[in-house]
């Protein structure tokens, strides 16, 4: 496990961070969804998403906290890109490159964030 995560932090750290709106896309393309489709689990206008898509809109956090959950994604993942979240130092690559490996299904992708936070808390716990 501690090889995966490793590999991870490699792989991270050769991946460009895209904003928020460009995450957005991102992730409903790998989930095979329309931005009409999305919009509409998201509870938000077509429009409006698009906007959020190519950046001319700063979504609130309870709009995020809408179009993570139509995406399967950890809210926090959002919150951060929109900076009303700090990440620590390292966390926000590793979490991202797990997101965006397309060859994993979204519950591994949880199952595996879930693991690395684990492991996270537990190396802060050591260290105090």
């Amino acid at each position: 496990m501690l090889a995966i995560v490793s590999a991870l932090l490699y792989t991270a750290s050769m991946v460009k961070t895209p904003d928020l709106g460009a995450f957005i896309r991102q992730q409903r393309e790998s989930s095979a969804l329309s931005l009409r489709k999305l919009a509409e689990q998201a509870g938000v206008s077509n429009p409006y998403l698009s906007q959020i898509e190519r950046g001319l809109r700063q979504p609130s956090a309870e709009i995020l906290k809408a179009i993570a959950r139509a995406l399967h994604i950890r809210t926090e993942a959002l919150y951060e890109r929109a900076g009303l979240l700090e990440s620590p130092v390292g966390y926000h690559g590793v979490v991202e490159a797990i997101e965006r490996d397309e060859s994993l299904t979204s519950s591994q992708q949880e199952a595996l964030t879930e693991i690395y936070r684990s492991f996270v808390s537990e190396g802060t716990k050591e260290e105090s």
